[in-house]
């Protein structure tokens, strides 16, 4: 069996999204994303110029050789658009492995270790009160934990809050829109808003927050410890993903359990902060992280390390592999999993 054909399909609505489809000379053919938000078109060209060409000919099974050799065969290793490319070829490449087989892709990778994936849905609102409302949206509709954000007093709009209910998409525009910030004016207001969701829900839901990397690492403390009261189940992307060191800071001062990792390609990214146990969930996705096998190999390093670190792949803005980042959960043994469902 030999790759014939590589084809790129850019679609949408609302926005672009990238599907790989690999067509073997035997007729199977298998499916991977490779979206990357806002460089979309980046990864198109990439895959057209300087992967598919290489793809043709060989055998589709031989998935490892074929993803050590994007990886290891280019001189410039690593980064999103790279890591996303592979991503997709590795992706489809499981997807013909499984057809060929004739079985469910999580039996390929060991079988199943558990029974479902708790998901959380994304509530936002311009203020307090429409952001309790649609957390109670979630709540009627069944779901255990619930990512609460709101606007900032003050601020005439703040990233991650968006008239989108019941799913969530941060753009809103061709072009990246621009916000005022005020780092005092969020830590100030964003314990209230869970002091709120605490007096009208109690604690039965599981509920997160976003910081979508906009405070230094001490600011970062402040707010974990502020928020302790009220038990998020994580508090994400506190600091730039880039600077391992400020989770540090933050671990010094805070319990709250913090998260991160939408953002990384590979295992180098988060190694420090899974090996120090900086961090309590590691959203690495089957899109942005090499596809599911280097996906696999990062679960796998945090199993064999045995901290106790729960281990959270998650799948923010991709369509079938939605499937596949739970196939991979289904297989994996270590730590605790959840992954949004809005």
């Amino acid at each position: 069996m030999k790759i014939r054909d590589i084809k790129v399909i850019v679609t949408c609505p609302g926005r672009n999204f990238v599907t790989l489809k690999i067509t073997t000379d035997e007729g199977v053919h298998g499916l991977g994303d490779a979206t990357v938000n806002g460089r979309e078109l980046a990864v198109v060209s990439y895959i057209e110029e300087h992967v598919a060409p290489c793809l043709i000919g060989r055998d589709p099974q031989q998935s490892e050789d074929i993803w050590q050799y994007l990886y290891r065969g280019a001189y410039w290793r690593r980064g999103p658009i790279t890591m996303a490319a592979i991503a997709a070829v590795d992706t489809a490449l499981w997807d013909i492995k499984a057809k060929i087989a004739g079985l469910p892709l999580y039996q390929l990778l060991g079988g199943r270790s558990r029974n479902g994936v708790m998901v959380y849905g994304h509530a936002n609102g311009r203020d307090i009160e429409e952001t309790c409302d649609e957390v109670a949206r979630y709540r009627e509709l069944g779901y255990l934990a619930i990512r609460a954000q709101c606007g900032v007093p003050g601020l005439a709009s703040t990233y991650g809050v968006s008239a989108d209910k019941m799913f969530y998409e941060p753009a809103d525009a061709n072009l990246p829109t621009e916000n005022i910030w005020s780092s005092e004016r969020y830590i100030d207001h964003v314990p209230k808003l869970f002091d709120t969701l605490r007096e009208r829900f109690g604690f039965d839901p599981h509920l997160l927050h976003d910081v979508h990397h906009r405070l230094t690492p001490i600011e970062a403390a402040r707010v974990g410890k502020s928020l302790e009261p009220y038990r998020l189940f994580w508090l994400e992307d506190a600091v730039p993903a880039e600077n391992q060191d400020g989770f540090r800071i933050i671990r010094q001062h805070t319990v709250t359990p913090l998260a991160v990792g939408e953002v990384f390609n590979t295992v180098w990214d988060c190694k420090t902060l899974i090996e120090e146990q900086l961090i309590d969930y590691i959203r690495a996705t089957v899109v942005h992280a090499g596809g599911i096998t280097h996906l696999r190999r990062i679960a796998d390093f945090i199993a064999g390390l045995e901290t106790g670190s729960p281990a959270s792949p998650t799948l923010r803005d991709a369509l079938a592999t939605d499937l596949v980042t739970d196939a991979v959960l289904a297989s994996a043994k270590s730590g605790r999993w959840t992954e949004p469902g809005a």
